[in-house]
């Protein structure tokens, strides 16, 4: 899949790490080889509600209790190449943030993907209607 740019589709700058991107930059970036894709996401989330294939899967917190994973910098180090940028994505593009600012402590240029995977909620607290990865028609797939 090839997702064609978009004039103001550019980082936005942010405190403590690169910057934000929409699923699109973050998208094409990692399709054009420029990024690594990593869903910090849960497995339970990935499991229950869908992932990127071919993205890194490395958890920021761990399931059940939420704790974040004293060595997800290190991990990180080790799946995302020297010269690499790293695209963050959680469910909602905050716990991405936390990973980013990780992930630039250790060295690595580290982008959040705004919106996430599911987006933020409507009126009703129901994901995947506004905003989202899988909103936006990106790859992804169910279990």
């Amino acid at each position: 899949m090839n997702v064609p740019p978009s004039p103001d589709d550019q980082p936005r700058p942010a405190a403590g790490y690169a910057g934000d991107v929409s699923p699109a930059l973050a998208c094409r970036w990692w399709q054009a080889g420029e990024a690594v894709l990593v869903d910090v996401r849960t497995d339970a989330e990935r499991d229950w509600v869908g992932f990127v294939p071919g993205a890194v899967a490395l958890e920021w917190k761990h399931w059940p209790g939420m704790q974040v994973d004293p060595e997800f910098g290190d991990k990180l180090k080790a799946m995302v190449p020297p010269g690499k940028k790293a695209v963050l994505l959680c469910r909602s593009g905050v716990r991405s943030i936390a990973a980013a600012r990780r992930a630039t402590e250790v060295g690595i240029e580290a982008y959040n993907i705004l919106e996430g995977f599911e987006g933020d909620p409507d009126e009703q607290g129901h994901r995947n209607t506004k905003g989202g990865w899988r909103l936006r028609g990106l790859p992804w797939r169910q279990g």
